[in-house]
C-alpha cells in the first residue's frame, strides 16, 4: 500500500513515515503543499495523509485541486485545527477522514487501512437535483444557470441534502453529518439554516424544493423553473 504523507513538521513526518513503513506501507513524504500536490498528480497512491497548515499551498487548496483533476485517492486530513468549520470545509472539498493532532498512531493506521479497503470510487464533480446544481470543488451553487451565494454552513446543509435527494432526513441526521460532533446546541439550528436556504434557492425563484415532512424532517425534491 503506497501512502503520500504531506506534513511540514519534519520530526512528526519522519516519525509517522517510520511507523507506517514498519506497518507495511510504502511511504512518500512531501513537506509543502506544492510538492505534495505535484507528487499526487505524478504517482498513484492508495491513500493520502494531508496536513492543512502547509507552506507554499495549504491543504484545502491541495485537496480542492486534486479533486478538480479527478484524483480520487482517499484522503485523510491530519491537522492541529479542530474547529467545526475546519472539519466541514475538509469534507465539503472531498476529504474522506479527519484526524486532529495529537493523535494515536494506531488510530491513524486503522483509519488508513479502512480508507484503503474502501477504495476510491469516482465521484461526480457536480451534484444535480432538478435544475439545482452544486459543485463541491468550486463551491458554487446554481439554479437554472443563476449563481446563488451561500455561506459555508448553508452550503454544507445543501450539500448533504443534495447527496440524498428525495430522501426524508431528520434534524438529528443533518446535525450529525453537517455540524461538529462536539456541538451541544439545539437541533433547531437545523431549522434555522433550512429557512436560510429556502429563501435563497427556492423563494427567490418561486419554487419549493426543500419540503418539510411533518414530524420527520426535510426532503429535497427535483424542481425546474423557467427563470
Amino acid at each position: 500500500m503506497r501512502v503520500l504523507l504531506v506534513e511540514d513538521e519534519a520530526a512528526l513526518a519522519e516519525t509517522v513515515r517510520r511507523g507506517l513503513t514498519n506497518e507495511g506501507f510504502v511511504v512518500d513524504v512531501a513537506h509543502d503543499g506544492i510538492t505534495g500536490q505535484w507528487m499526487a498528480t505524478e504517482n498513484p497512491y492508495d491513500v493520502i495523509v494531508l496536513d492543512i497548515m502547509l507552506p507554499g499551498r495549504n491543504g484545502y487548496d491541495v485537496l480542492r485541486n486534486l479533486r478538480a483533476l479527478k484524483i480520487w485517492a482517499p484522503t485523510l486530513m491530519l491537522t492541529a485545527k479542530d474547529g467545526e468549520y475546519d472539519q466541514t470545509d475538509a469534507f465539503e472539498l472531498g476529504a474522506d477522514d479527519y484526524l486532529t493532532k495529537p493523535f494515536s498512531f494506531m488510530v491513524l493506521v486503522a483509519r488508513l487501512r479502512a480508507l484503503v479497503r474502501r477504495g476510491a470510487p469516482a465521484r461526480p464533480v457536480t451534484l444535480t437535483v432538478g435544475d439545482l446544481e452544486l459543485d463541491p470543488n468550486k463551491r458554487t451553487v446554481c439554479r437554472a444557470g443563476h449563481q446563488i451565494s451561500l455561506t459555508a454552513r448553508e452550503f454544507a446543509v445543501l450539500h448533504y441534502l443534495m447527496r440524498h435527494p428525495e430522501m426524508v432526513l431528520s434534524k438529528a441526521e443533518i446535525l450529525e453529518n453537517v455540524w461538529d460532533p462536539a456541538f451541544d446546541g439545539s437541533e433547531n439550528i437545523v431549522e434555522v439554516y433550512v429557512g436560510y436556504l429556502r429563501r435563497k434557492i427556492d423563494s427567490a425563484f418561486g419554487v419549493v424544493s426543500v419540503e418539510t415532512v411533518r414530524g420527520m424532517g426535510y426532503r429535497l425534491m427535483p424542481v425546474t423553473t423557467t427563470r
